[in-house]
């Protein structure tokens, strides 16, 4: 029986980065995410690098044995780009990417991994986690001096030990091989997720989402609710059986974690946006790097590879003026405003053109008004969520979400326990983060409840043992008198015996 891959990437900044260093792809073949860092620029750059190495591997039919080969091999092209770009643009030294990646052949998965980016895999309604994190923290788990409780917590848990870097290090990654089995449901994520969200909540969303747009969906909620300070990027991917696969892939559609789709590729994060990689083999290199002979002309709505990076030469020749019909909105003379200003020397310039003020003033109050109803539907929505959190030093349930927008907070607490979290054990109280969600006030008030009456059991009380009637003990036996003794005198049976006579 052969299967295919059902599919669904979502990336987004999160809630307190100001860009997205991430990136990850999502093909009939290859699932990649790879979560760049270094610096302002370096860490976008990795990811992007990182997917144009691996993206080639879709498109060609590999044996497993060719498959575990190939995709070593392309994680070593990726190191060999980073390298190159640093050369090429030396304020880039020091970026680095992680790296986790699946590709297909037939019903076997060949896996890569380097970093803290996680797969997880959901079988049979039970969810493990298949890497093993490259970091110092997981480095102190194996060598037995912290538990995993304590990991998930620990101030250096994000101290990576082994990523895909420019420097000349002889690092490799994790190689597997893997069963590719019906019914299995795949999950790559970067730490934007997996380090804010436990995996209990991972694993009920994964089993219980409807197809892979969903899951992803709900697992970016999640992290959000869970106030993650991080990028956040996912892929969730079905094995299905090829009779049951579908004709078209779930593509995002969302202007903070832009898509890229070419023929139901989806390419999300940083590797979505477009413009020259420094190092680049090729001069126009995008991050499209082998697609296998295809064509990267925009499909889907998706932009060009080239727009808005370099004027072409026809916008060299004519001082910058945009008229190739890009529809770039930039038409060169500087100003912004996408409409080419009129030459003040050139006799046949016609003037540009202008809005009429009326329409201009009712299309601006429609949009107004529309982005009034989004932000009133957005509010409603959030005063229907709900979750388990801390207010005033108990645990609490919160009505909204956990997060702020500017000075504005998105939730408030509802209802106290009078459970103190300083009673809790460390685990329990570390879970009170925004990530036990609830569908209703009901829903918060019993997995509160639960929570305390996990970490706080109520000790069974011991049985009082019941005494026994109380009896009167019997008299001990009186002993027989002496038959010398006087009648009326008891014998003396503790005294000594007569001394016998001397001599």
């Amino acid at each position: 029986m052969t299967v295919s891959l059902r599919y669904a990437a979502r990336s987004d900044v999160g809630l307190v980065r100001a860009s997205n260093q991430d990136s990850a792809y999502a093909g009939p073949n290859l699932l990649v995410v790879a979560d760049g860092m270094g610096g302002h620029a370096g860490g976008d750059i990795a990811s992007r690098i990182a997917i144009a190495s691996l993206r080639g591997l879709d498109a060609g039919i590999h044996t497993p044995d060719a498959a575990l080969s190939d995709l070593e091999a392309a994680v070593e092209s990726a190191r060999m780009g980073l390298v190159r770009a640093s050369a090429a643009k030396p304020d880039l030294a020091g970026m680095g990417t992680t790296v986790t990646a699946l590709l297909r052949t037939g019903s076997t998965l060949v896996m890569a991994h380097m970093g803290d980016s996680r797969a997880y895999l959901l079988r049979d309604g039970a969810l493990s986690q298949v890497t093993v994190d490259h970091t110092f923290v997981q480095h102190l788990v194996d060598t037995g001096r912290i538990s995993p409780d304590e990991a998930e917590h620990h101030p250096q848990r994000n101290v990576v030990m082994r990523v895909l870097s420019d420097f000349d290090l002889d690092l490799h990654p994790d190689m597997s091989i893997r069963e590719a089995k019906v019914g299995d449901r795949w999950l790559l994520c970067s730490d934007g997720l997996s380090g804010f969200v436990h995996a209990d909540l991972l694993g009920e969303i994964l089993a219980e989402a409807d197809d892979p747009g969903e899951a992803a969906d709900l697992l970016l909620l999640a992290a959000m609710r869970a106030g993650s300070t991080d990028n956040i990027t996912v892929v969730v991917a079905d094995v299905v059986d090829d009779d049951d696969a579908p004709d078209a892939a779930f593509v995002a559609d969302d202007a903070e974690a832009p898509v890229a789709s070419v023929g139901g590729i989806q390419v999300v994060g940083a590797a979505a946006t477009r413009g020259p990689i420094p190092g680049a083999v090729a001069p126009d290199d995008d991050t499209s790097g082998d697609t296998g002979g295809q064509d990267d002309a925009p499909r889907d709505g998706a932009p060009s590879a080239d727009r808005g990076d370099a004027p072409d030469r026809d916008d060299e020749r004519d001082g910058g003026h945009d008229d190739d019909g890009d529809d770039d909105g930039d038409d060169g003379d500087g100003d912004g405003d996408g409409e080419e200003d009129a030459d003040p020397d050139d006799a046949d310039a016609r003037p540009a053109a202008r809005r009429h003020p009326v329409v201009a003033s009712l299309v601006t109050l429609a949009v107004l008004a529309g982005v009034g109803l989004a932000g009133w539907g957005g509010y409603r929505w959030t005063q229907q969520q709900y979750f388990v959190g801390v207010a005033d030093g108990q645990v609490a349930v919160f009505r909204g979400l956990p997060a702020s927008a500017g000075p504005l907070t998105l939730s408030q607490p509802v209802e106290l326990t009078g459970t103190l979290v300083a009673d809790l054990p460390p685990f329990f109280a570390a879970r009170l983060d925004g990530t036990i969600r609830a569908s209703s006030l009901e829903d918060a008030r019993t997995r509160a409840q639960r929570l305390i009456d996990q970490a706080l059991p109520t000790p069974t009380a011991s049985p009082t043992p019941i005494p026994s009637p109380t009896e009167t003990p019997a008299p001990p036996p009186e002993e027989p008198a002496d038959e010398g003794a006087p009648p009326d005198e008891p014998a003396d049976v503790g005294a000594p015996p007569p001394a016998e006579p001397a001599g």
